[in-house]
């Protein structure tokens, strides 16, 4: 990735992540990169946001805790 290109994606980063504080969301800044990046791949940005909902809601005990994601309702 050229110099500018890294100095985009960082400063789109980091207003995505001042917008996720401003709004509460609880998700730090590479729970949230991942996010943008599956959104990047075209998943659904709703269904991701079902996803992470829902994780929050029931972690299960046989899977590795997502602290990231249990924080935030």
């Amino acid at each position: 990735m050229d110099p500018e290109a890294a100095r985009t994606a960082r400063e789109s980063l980091d207003l995505a992540f001042h917008m996720s504080n401003v709004l509460d969301a609880g998700l730090d800044r590479h729970t949230l990169s991942v996010l943008i990046a599956l959104c990047d791949l075209g998943l659904n940005p709703e269904a991701l946001a079902a996803v992470v909902k829902e994780l929050r809601r029931e972690p299960s005990s046989s899977s590795p805790k997502l602290e990231t994601l249990s924080s935030v309702p």
